[in-house]
């Protein structure tokens, strides 16, 4: 891949990119939750980043909600032309970054939860996970290859 900007794509909370083109997406992650669909024989795929797990039917149904997130990425890779039957998905995010144990705080565990619950209903497989702890992540996807590469900033451990 060449290092021309065209290649990379940044993306914000609450939104999705999708691409058949080779394209890094990157995205910085705490309890929010990326979810990275790819075909595996055609190649093309795309992430979300969702901030809440679901949209309670107020306001606008944007992608940073996970149930509205989820949908639309769907969606979006199967406009491209990539086959549903041969999506597989990777999984990021969903830090406890406060610390607290308090349930109705645990925003990240909650999202991780419906990310996982939905794919298991449209039966995707997820082939690739790094869910929960106490640290954000950092995450690239290659849309072509579907290759993701993970890190952490450990100093914060």
């Amino acid at each position: 891949m060449s290092e021309q900007e065209s290649d990379k794509y940044f993306l914000f909370p609450g939104t999705l990119y999708a691409s058949r083109e080779e394209c890094r997406i990157t995205t910085v992650l705490g309890s929010c939750v990326a979810v990275c669909l790819w075909d595996k024989v055609y190649g093309g795929g795309g992430m979300n980043h969702f901030m809440l797990p679901l949209w309670n039917g107020e306001g606008l149904a944007t992608p940073k909600y996970g149930s509205i997130a989820m949908e639309k990425l769907l969606e979006r890779v199967l406009q491209l032309g990539c086959r549903r039957e041969y999506l597989v998905a990777k999984l990021f995010g969903g830090a406890n970054i406060t610390g607290t144990g308090n349930e109705a705080f645990m925003i990240g565990d909650r999202n991780a939860a419906l990310a996982l619950q939905t794919l298991d209903e449209w039966k995707i497989a997820v082939v690739a996970a790094d869910l929960g702890g106490r640290l954000g992540r950092k995450v690239i996807m290659n849309t072509l290859t579907g290759v993701v590469l993970v890190g952490t900033d450990k100093s914060k451990a």
